[in-house]
């Protein structure tokens, strides 16, 4: 018994013995290599989500209620300012139009009436019962019956048709008011549209663009919104073309930020420019890269090297000393393109930084800890 119990023992210590000389040839078979700073150009970049839209869109509306009786152009047509979109067919409320012909009878009764006066007062000037200055009185009177007659007619046929005269269809007839490309028609022949005036914005016929100068709207995090500034260069790239990237420049961040999702965005807008060769259609979704910060040549090291300490959190590599002898070194990192950073302090171009090894990955834990 007591034998067995002296061979177990040995055979345990055996063991050990074996698994400790293991680890012990593991180490020293474990080769660390080692990589030296470099001179590096850092980019610190943010990419901003939005769209494109034109630079001015103007939205025709018209000026008399009514029905679209026709509608003379297309969605994507080119127009210039001036030219015949639609027309509108005038649809006149009942109670105007009697009102309005109500107001034509009355004043034409004040029109026979006035000049029954004057005619009467014109004799009695003639045979010098009268003054001058009497029947310029009446005569004014009579004019103004007159005036007030003419009036009320034409507000009977603006009522009743939209426009007077002969040649008065300019309320009718809706026409462009600038040049550019039309972006849209949401009515149809047949829908019934309203003016616009104080209290209603009025229905929209058309909207009109020129689609050489279009701009980029999208929205920054709050984070990053006080690193930008006004008239630096971005490059914006469209989901709907490929491998292609249009310059434009900010020109502004909005002083009020919008909430989202938990977070504060902030609206941006960029004026672009264009290449002749792509047509950019408005609404096109867009992302837009901006530098937020840049260094040129400064010594860097690639970010997979570093190591922080548990305890403070600071950074630090280990450095060369010997024959894979490494010992640790306190750094003071800068800018950070998320592959390579800037080291501010602590190592030089001459010193060789360790390399760990994918096996090593339990050491670089113990390190951290």
């Amino acid at each position: 018994m007591k034998k067995t119990i002296i061979f177990s023992i040995i055979g345990i210590a055996f063991i050990a013995v074996l698994i400790m000389f293991a680890k012990k040839n593991k180490e020293k078979n474990e080769i660390f290599e080692t990589e030296k700073a470099f001179k590096a150009t850092i980019v610190d970049k943010t990419v901003a989500t939005g769209k494109v839209l034109p630079l001015e869109e103007v939205e025709i509306k018209p000026q008399i209620s009514g029905i679209i009786d026709k509608i003379y152009v297309e969605e994507g047509a080119k127009v210039k300012k001036g030219d015949l979109i639609a027309k509108v067919r005038v649809v006149p409320n009942e109670q105007a139009l009697t009102g309005a012909k109500g107001r034509v009878s009355k004043a034409k009764l004040q029109v026979d009436n006035s000049k029954i006066v004057y005619d009467r007062n014109k004799k009695l000037y003639n045979n010098g019962v009268i003054s001058k200055k009497d029947i310029e009185a009446f005569e004014l009177a009579y004019n103004q019956a007159k005036q007030d007659l003419k009036n009320a007619e034409n507000d009977y046929q603006i009522i009743r048709r939209g426009f007077t005269g002969s040649g008065g269809s300019a309320n009718t007839n809706i026409r462009a008011t600038t040049s550019g490309m039309i972006l849209e028609i949401p009515v149809k022949e047949g829908y019934q549209v309203i003016q616009s005036n104080n209290f209603n914005a009025g229905t929209t016929i058309a909207s009109i663009a020129d689609m050489s100068k279009m701009i980029f709207e999208g929205k920054v995090d709050e984070a990053e919104v006080g690193k930008l500034n006004e008239g630096v260069l971005i490059d914006v790239t469209l989901g709907a073309i490929d491998d292609k990237k249009f310059p434009a420049r900010l020109n502004f961040i909005a002083p009020k930020g919008t909430e989202e999702g938990g977070a504060v965005q902030f609206k941006i807008k960029a004026e672009m420019t264009l290449d002749e060769s792509y047509f950019v259609r408005a609404g096109y979704s867009a992302n837009a890269e901006i530098v937020l910060e840049q260094k040129d040549s400064v010594l860097s090291i690639k970010e997979a090297l570093l190591l922080f300490d548990k305890e403070t959190e600071k950074p630090y590599v280990e450095v060369k000393t010997g024959e894979q002898e490494f010992e640790k070194r306190d750094i003071e990192l800068g800018l950070s393109d998320g592959v390579n950073v800037e080291i501010v302090s602590g190592i030089d171009e001459d010193d060789e930084i360790k390399i760990w090894n994918k096996t090593s990955k339990e050491d670089k834990e113990d390190n951290n800890r």
